[in-house]
């Protein structure tokens, strides 16, 4: 086996060069998992089991008011007592631009607490109610 002495005066070169294409892959990657997620995660208050009706072509965008079947009253994602309802509206409603309120309540809320619900949106200076709702799925046609 040869064995070379190692020679002070010669000069090797190194090459120092960072290639940033597998970093920049995985920051693309990692760009696109947090837009999915982002987006699946959005919740707009308590669990609702919303009733069906026939699906529209726009969806209204404004401040989501969640009525869940324990009685519990949201305004966007914040727990609201019964009798601050009014105020947190006029407050949410007084910051934005636009007043369209979107009211989500669960298929097994009475009537007449959806019937309050909906007369203290309106006293709170909404413009606009809109009533949230599941898409009907498709009947299989009959034989």
């Amino acid at each position: 086996m040869a064995f070379s002495p190692v020679d002070p005066n010669r000069s090797e070169d190194i090459v120092a060069e960072i290639n940033i294409t597998p970093l920049t892959d995985i920051f693309l990657v990692l760009l696109i998992i947090f837009m999915i997620t982002s987006s699946a995660i959005i919740e707009s208050g308590g669990k609702v089991n919303l009733p069906a009706a026939a699906r529209t072509e726009t969806a209204p965008r404004g401040v989501a008011v969640t009525l869940t079947p324990e009685r519990d009253i949201y305004v966007n994602q914040r727990k609201v007592a019964k009798d601050d309802l009014e105020t947190a509206l006029r407050t949410v409603l007084g910051a934005g631009g636009e007043k369209i309120v979107i009211l989500r309540g669960d298929r097994n809320v009475p009537l007449g607490e959806a019937v309050w619900v909906l007369s203290v949106i309106k006293k709170a200076g909404a413009s606009e109610i809109a009533i949230a709702a599941q898409a009907e799925s498709p009947k299989a046609p009959a034989k």
